[in-house]
């Protein structure tokens, strides 16, 4: 487990004079979601730009929770919008073996007909919605979180046969979990509990496909001006209270001008959500920073 201090304000603009924190973690958990924007590739590429010390860590766009993982700090609050995502964490949480029962019935019964029917169904139980999330997930088209407007899950079935992996590890998920805040709520609300000391890790919704052209009219479908504003003004609001932040965002001129006067990293990545060959290929992402590593 590293080594943590609570930071001081020096630290925030890369005055500290402390040898590097120690770090004794063994391989960190695999994520066990595929999500679109997932942070696999920060973590393996550019596992150096999180702060190596701080107190509470906050991830207000919870996803795959791959940063989290990579981190595995002793506290966390993690939150999303997404209440079934939520849940589902705290399914794995309170009973993984509940989970892991349903997911191997999945498993078995996988095939065109049974993804549908499980697709549409209405299950009741908490352990019975999170595996069936788990199974869509591994199994739809390319990972993806879709609903309709009634809220229902329309996302077709995809290539992927395996419902259950070898990297899966649930029981230590379990452990990982125990002392965490989970949380379905907006991000403004979970980045204005934070507290000074405390480190947030802010992922919104975003294509980096869009560094170009039409990025404001893309993202209001999916995460709005409005939204971005909203996201930049509580990330302000935590810098003068003393937290850390990293946000990454598409690399769109708005997008630098909103956050002007923080440091910015562009960040370079292969991408392969696209579903053609052709959409997929090296493309950038920026950091954006109140603290330098």
């Amino acid at each position: 487990m590293p080594i943590r201090r609570l930071l001081t304000q020096g630290d925030f603009f890369g005055e500290r004079n402390v040898t590097e924190a120690t770090d004794n973690r063994t391989q960190p958990l695999v994520p066990f979601l595929k999500w679109a924007g997932g942070k696999r590739w920060l973590t393996s590429e550019y596992g150096r730009v999180f702060p190596a010390t701080f107190k509470n860590y906050y991830e207000p766009f919870l996803g795959g929770a791959a940063v989290y993982f990579f981190l595995d700090p002793p506290s966390a609050v993690l939150s999303d919008i997404n209440s079934e995502l939520v849940a589902t964490y705290i399914s794995i949480r309170d009973d993984w073996k509940s989970v892991f029962r349903f997911l191997k019935e999945h498993q078995r019964n996988h095939d065109q007909k049974y993804y549908y029917r499980v697709r549409d169904a209405r299950l009741m139980s908490p352990h019975s919605r999170a595996a069936r999330f788990l199974y869509l997930n591994r199994t739809c088209w390319n990972g993806l979180y879709r609903v309709n407007l009634r809220g229902q899950f329309n996302v077709p079935i995809g290539t992927k046969q395996a419902v259950i992996l070898n990297t899966d590890d649930f029981e230590e998920l379990s452990k990982k979990l125990r002392n965490v805040v989970l949380r379905a709520c907006d991000f403004e609300g979970a980045i204005d509990s934070a507290s000074e000391g405390d480190f947030i890790f802010a992922d919104p919704p975003y294509t980096a496909k869009h560094n170009h052209n039409g990025f404001l009219k893309y993202n209001h479908r999916i995460f709005s001006w409005a939204d971005q504003l909203r996201l930049r003004d509580a990330l302000r609001r935590a810098h003068d209270r003393g937290c850390l932040f990293a946000l990454t965002n598409a690399k769109h001129r708005s997008i630098a001008d909103l956050y002007k006067g923080f440091p910015q990293k562009t960040l370079r990545r292969f991408s392969v959500i696209s579903g053609e060959a052709h959409g997929r290929g090296r493309t950038e992402e920026l950091l954006i920073r109140n603290y330098s590593t």
